[in-house]
């Protein structure tokens, strides 16, 4: 959806603008230069028409063709050193505007990667691409043609001012009063063109939201064929308004810049009417009468492009704040500063006494209905097996995104290895990790390379090693080009249960100490659940593994079975013990075997995202 934020605050934002003008600051030297490239057009601007109107006054007038011939070679002369600073100041704003941008995308996508979980819960994807590529681009344009571009046109506009109120000052009230005439229309545009452009903006995040949502669903869409529902709702809903809002600024547009040609025409025959008369009194030359109009043309382009710009302006102030408001949130998990690496961890963890609790409002301490968790108490020995079981809401996945220091806790002590999480590096203990999810995710490239993703350097007789253990080898090597076949958007040329067998095999080559599976196994058919079973006992021993599953075979053996309600944990022990014990695991899985097919558990044992 079209989120507030993306409608610009303020017309003008000093704090916005210091930023963007710190980015600028490394490139100060490009930017003189391109201020003295800029210098050389105005000065062809102003010393133009002077040249012309000399040339016809003093040439044609006097019948002196040598004076004409001079007057044009000069005039040829000053345009090109006019056309050579205009390419100096574009080259070097470009440059300057290039490497500012690819600055702010470094920082940006650095520090996205950095926000926790709970901003991507929230935030959606289409408006952090609009961010990075979109808000981007606005900068760029600004850069590379506004900022100098805007101090060439000003100098322009007041050269000419003043050269023509040295020249005659009755033509320059002439030329003035039109002028008054233009701001005030200008004045008038730019209320409804900021209204317009703003809808604009407005419509066009309307359209990305809806397209995004769109193509990301549109296996549910094609399932409840809901094709035309959708199609009618973005053509004569989404698009028809944003059609009409670009409609808009462009009629409003369509009357503002023909109404600056028209003033430039009145001005240009007021011009002639009154200097002609005062030509025909002999109180003025053809030179000033021609220096005149040639002015008076140039003036007004100048003009638009300023009126142009206050446009692109503003759409820098509301991309600038968007962009600046992105970096300033703070990233809620980060390292201490006196945090250190945590050597290779054996793989004990120890929750004493924790709670968690999503981030509250400041001014509010949480109650006992916050409480994700409650009084966690659990010791994992290395290379034991902990299997989570409960219902939806339970707090399984809090669990092991806690391990993963996804979340920081709220209150107890969950130490790695003896060490606190909160004072080790994340980096050094996630490199130590591997997690299954039940949503595999897999990156453009080959096999081989989304296998390689948790260890980069592993030779290809390891991946392929790591793939066989799995019992993903037969697949691959079916496919066209086997390890080097390319995974296509969305790995749609895979199945769920070959995507889950790959991430299974990303996982073993990794090594990890600590092993997340988080419901690993729910999109396996039994088929293949019977293949990877010899596979996930390899992928288990000698490791510390926290195992989420609703297939409740796949946990039997786990060492330890923690049974979670609310939040708390209510029983503990072994497959055996809790049978025994008659509890809340006893009837989940007497649930699960009194069905008459497996595969039809029923996702009051786990769910994801718990």
């Amino acid at each position: 959806m079209y989120a507030q934020e993306d409608i610009p605050k303020k017309a003008f934002d000093w704090d916005v603008t210091k930023r963007l003008l710190a980015y600028l600051k490394p490139y100060k030297g490009r930017i003189w230069v391109a201020l003295v490239g800029a210098l050389f057009t105005v000065a062809a601007n102003i010393v133009g028409p002077p040249l012309i109107g000399y040339a016809v006054d003093h040439g044609i007038e006097e019948d002196r063709m040598s004076v004409v011939f001079l007057g044009v070679i000069g005039y040829v002369i000053i345009q090109g050193f006019g056309l050579v600073g205009f390419r100096v100041q574009l080259w070097n704003m470009a440059v300057a505007g290039q490497r500012v941008i690819q600055k702010l995308r470094d920082e940006l996508f650095e520090h996205i990667q950095q926000l926790s979980m709970s901003f991507f819960s929230k935030y959606e994807t289409g408006r952090l691409i609009a961010r990075v590529i979109s808000d981007v681009n606005v900068l760029r344009e600004v850069i590379t043609f506004a900022v100098v571009g805007t101090f060439r046109d000003v100098l322009i506009v007041i050269g000419i001012l003043i050269t023509m109120m040295i020249i005659n000052l009755p033509l320059t009230g002439v030329a003035f009063a039109v002028m008054i005439v233009l701001g005030f229309i200008a004045n008038i545009w730019r209320v409804y063109a900021r209204k317009a452009y703003v809808r604009v903006r407005e419509t066009n995040a309307k359209v990305n939201a809806e397209l995004s949502e769109a193509f990301n669903g549109v296996r549910v869409t094609q399932a409840f064929a809901r094709e035309s529902y959708n199609y009618n709702r973005f053509t004569e809903g989404i698009n028809f308004n944003h059609r009409e809002s670009n409609v808009r600024a462009a009629f409003i547009a369509g009357v503002f810049f023909p109404s600056v040609d028209l003033l430039n025409g009145v001005a240009t025959g007021f011009l002639v009417y009154v200097g002609g008369i005062l030509v025909l009194n002999q109180q003025l030359d053809i030179f000033t009468l021609l220096t005149f109009v040639l002015y008076v043309n140039q003036f007004f382009f100048p003009i638009r492009m300023l009126a142009q710009r206050y446009n692109t302006f503003q759409a820098t102030m509301a991309a600038g704040d968007k962009i600046f408001t992105l970096l300033d949130r703070p990233i809620e998990i980060q390292d201490r500063p006196d945090a250190k690496p945590i050597p290779a961890i054996e793989g004990r963890v120890k929750f004493d006494g924790v709670y968690f609790t999503y981030q509250l409002p400041k001014d509010r301490e949480p109650g006992d209905e916050d409480w994700v968790l409650k009084d966690i108490n659990l010791d994992v020995p290395p290379g034991h097996t902990v299997a989570l079981v409960g219902h939806t809401g339970a707090g399984k996945s809090s669990i092991v995104k806690l391990v993963m220091r996804m979340y920081d806790i709220t209150r107890g002590s969950l130490t790695i290895d003896g060490y606190e999480i909160s004072s080790i590096t994340q980096e050094s203990l996630r490199s130590q990790m591997g997690v299954v999810l039940q949503e595999t995710h897999l990156f453009s490239g080959t096999i081989m390379e989304n296998i390689r993703y948790g260890r980069l350097d592993a030779a290809d007789e390891e991946v392929i090693e790591a793939a066989k253990a799995v019992g993903a080898h037969g697949f691959i090597m079916e496919m066209e080009h086997g390890y080097e076949t390319e995974v296509r958007e969305g790995a749609s040329n895979l199945s769920a249960g070959q995507k889950q067998l790959l991430s299974f095999a990303r996982a073993l080559l990794a090594d990890p100490r600590i092993l997340i599976l988080d419901e690993a196994t729910a999109s396996i058919d039994t088929q293949s659940e019977k293949i990877i079973q010899t596979a996930l006992k390899r992928l288990l021993k000698g490791r510390t593994s926290f195992v989420i599953a609703h297939r409740l075979s796949t946990i039997t053996s786990a060492d330890l079975i923690v049974g979670m309600d609310h939040g708390r944990i209510v029983e503990m022990g072994t497959h055996e013990e809790l049978l025994a014990k008659g509890g809340m695991y006893h009837d989940l899985y007497t649930m699960a075997y009194a069905r008459p097919l497996e595969g039809q558990v029923a996702n009051t044992v786990s769910a994801p995202g718990d």
